[in-house]
């Protein structure tokens, strides 16, 4: 009866053993393969990255505002101001 009952622990025990060596394995090779470097050919369109200034819809090509300046235009957004008014009061610096 020891016997058996030895044999049984045993036996759980080496299946135990052999699941968290196959779960150790498996999660190497899944993180050893988010890591493999990519081919220089295969780089897609999205990734690159261009020197040449992008064209923007409406022309506008950016505001360059400050961090005050930009805080002075959400207000003006919020009191419902006109885009252009706003923007050549901020550039004065009136509130």
């Amino acid at each position: 009866s020891t016997a058996f009952l030895l044999i049984f622990i045993n036996s759980i025990l080496f299946l135990l053993k052999m699941k968290l060596n196959s779960t150790i394995f498996s999660l190497l090779l899944v993180g050893s393969s988010s890591f493999a470097p990519i081919p220089l050919g295969r780089i897609s369109a999205a990734t690159q990255i261009s020197s040449e200034p992008s064209d923007d819809a409406d022309g506008e090509g950016g505001l360059d505002l400050d961090l005050g300046e930009m805080f002075d235009m959400f207000d003006a957004a919020e009191k419902g101001e006109d885009f252009d008014k706003a923007m050549t009061d901020v550039k004065k610096g009136e509130d």
